[in-house]
C-alpha cells in the first residue's frame, strides 16, 4: 500500500478569482476606521512641490500590514502589490524605502505620535479602571553586516542593535529608543527618556523604575515604581536579618495560567533595610521559592531558597505587591511579540531609518492589538502573532462581484473563518 499524506488533486494556473490575505484586508480596514492612515499621512507630509502618487499614510499603513504579515524587508509589500483586489494601488518596495529613509531624524517620533494620537480615544471607548502601569525592557537585535550605522558589539558576544521598549502592563507597545548594541541596558537616562516620552503619549499615566536615581525622579511627576533589587550588602543583610523570623514570610497564592511553585513565600523586610539612599515610603519586598532546575541567579546565597526581590513606593500587603510585580513581567512577551513582528531585522544602513522600522515594528502590533481588543474573543484576543497569520492575516477568499459590490467569499471550514466575520461585521 503506498502512503500518501495528499489527496491525487493537480495544481493549475488561472485562479484569478481566487486571493490571500483576507484577514489584512480586514485588518486594513480597521486601521482606516480608527484613523490610524489619516494620522501617518498627516505625519509624514510631502517633501516636494508636487503631492506623491502614493499617500504616505496609505504606503505606512500598507507597511503594517506587511509586517502583521510576517515581512521582514521592503520587499516583502511586494505581496501585497500582487493582491490589487484588496489593497488597491500598493506602492513599490523602492517606494517604501525611500518613505523610511526620508523620515530623518525625529521621523520615528512622529511615527509613535501619530500613534498615540489615534489610542487616546480608543482607551476612552474602553474600560480601563484602576492605576496605569507601564514597563521598560531592551532587547538585542543581531545584525550580521558592519555597515549598519549605529551597529556595535553587544555583552552575549553578538553584534548589532539594543533598542529599549516601554509598554503597558497588558503588553500594548508605548514607546521604543533605538541604541546601540554596546548600550547599558540599566542606563538610568535611557529610562527616563523612554519613560517620559512613553507617559507623554498616555492620558492617564502611572508607575514603573529601576534604581534609586530613577526611582526620585520618577517621584516628581508623580510616578510610582517597582523595580528589581539587586544583589547588595544591604539587601543581603535584610534577607539574613528576616531569616529567622517565621511569622514574616507568608505563602504566596498561586497566579491564573502560571506554573504552580510549591512553597513560594514572599516578606516586607522594609524595617531590615538600608533604604537611606531611596526616596521616603520605599519599601523592600522579598520572594523565596525551593530551588529548581534551571533557576537564575539569587538575591542571597542559600541551598534551598533562591530569593528574588523588589522596591517599591505602592501600598498594600506583601503578597498583594509581589502579585502586581510578577503580573508585569509581560513586558517580555511584548518585546518577543515585538521581535515576531519585524524587530528581529533591522534592514537599513541608516540609523534613522532604522529607527523608522523598529517604531513602524511597535505601531503594527499596537494596531493588532487594538484590533484583537475590539473584535475578537476567547483565544484570539491573546493569539501571538504566528497563531494570527495562520488563522486570519493569510486567510483566503473567492472574489465574487453582486449588485455592482466585490464580495469575498471565505471557505467555511476555515477555522478563522468566522472571527473574521465577526471583524468585518462589528456588533
Amino acid at each position: 500500500m503506498k502512503l500518501s499524506s495528499v489527496t491525487n488533486a493537480r495544481l493549475a494556473g488561472g485562479g484569478d478569482r481566487v486571493v490571500w490575505g483576507a484577514g489584512l484586508f480586514a485588518l486594513g480596514g480597521f486601521a482606516d476606521r480608527v484613523g490610524l492612515t489619516e494620522a501617518l499621512s498627516a505625519a509624514v507630509p510631502p517633501r516636494g512641490e508636487r503631492a506623491p502618487v502614493h499617500d504616505r499614510g496609505r504606503v505606512l499603513v500598507h507597511a503594517l500590514l506587511m509586517l502583521a504579515g510576517g515581512g521582514e524587508a521592503c520587499t516583502d509589500i511586494e505581496h501585497l502589490r500582487a493582491q490589487r483586489e484588496l489593497f488597491g494601488d500598493v506602492a513599490s518596495d523602492s517606494t517604501l524605502y525611500r518613505t523610511l529613509t526620508g523620515l530623518g531624524e525625529g521621523g520615528a517620533a512622529a511615527l509613535l505620535g501619530a500613534a498615540a494620537a489615534v489610542r487616546e480615544p480608543l482607551w476612552a471607548s474602553a474600560d480601563r479602571s484602576g492605576p496605569l502601569v507601564v514597563d521598560i525592557d531592551s532587547t538585542l537585535v543581531e545584525v550580521h553586516s558592519e555597515n549598519k550605522q549605529g551597529a556595535a558589539p553587544h555583552y552575549k558576544g553578538g553584534f548589532g542593535f539594543g533598542p529599549m521598549v516601554c509598554s503597558t502592563a497588558d503588553g500594548e507597545p508605548l514607546w521604543i529608543k533605538q541604541r546601540p548594541g554596546n548600550a547599558a541596558a540599566n542606563d538610568i537616562a535611557d529610562h527616563l527618556e523612554v519613560i517620559d516620552a512613553a507617559v507623554a503619549t498616555l492620558p492617564e499615566p502611572d508607575a514603573a523604575g529601576c534604581s534609586p536615581r530613577l526611582a526620585a525622579k520618577l517621584r516628581d511627576p508623580n510616578i510610582g515604581y517597582a523595580v528589581s533589587a539587586r544583589s547588595a550588602p544591604g539587601v543581603q543583610a535584610a534577607i539574613r536579618g528576616g531569616l529567622g523570623d517565621p511569622d514574616r514570610w507568608h505563602n504566596v497564592p498561586k497566579q491564573p495560567r502560571r506554573r504552580k511553585r510549591r512553597g513560594a513565600q514572599v516578606a516586607d523586610l522594609t524595617d531590615l533595610a538600608d533604604l537611606s539612599g531611596w526616596p521616603d515610603r520605599t519599601r523592600l519586598v522579598v520572594r523565596r521559592e525551593p530551588l529548581h532546575p534551571g533557576a537564575q541567579r539569587s538575591l542571597f546565597g542559600s541551598e534551598n531558597f533562591r530569593y528574588w526581590g523588589f522596591f517599591t513606593d505602592q501600598q498594600g500587603s506583601a503578597v498583594q505587591l509581589d502579585k502586581l510585580m510578577r503580573s508585569h513581567a509581560d513586558v517580555e512577551d511584548a518585546v518577543c511579540r515585538l521581535n515576531h513582528s519585524g524587530l528581529a531585522r533591522m534592514p537599513f544602513t541608516d540609523w534613522h531609518a532604522n529607527s523608522a522600522w523598529a517604531a513602524m515594528c511597535m505601531i503594527g502590533l499596537a494596531l493588532v492589538g487594538w484590533l484583537q481588543n475590539a473584535c475578537l474573543t476567547a483565544a484570539l484576543r491573546r493569539a501571538a502573532p504566528k497563531r494570527l497569520r495562520w488563522q486570519l492575516w493569510h486567510l483566503p477568499a473567492l472574489v465574487c462581484h453582486s449588485a455592482r459590490r466585490v464580495l469575498l467569499r471565505l471557505p467555511e471550514r476555515h477555522p478563522g473563518a468566522k472571527a473574521l466575520l465577526a471583524i468585518a461585521h462589528p456588533r
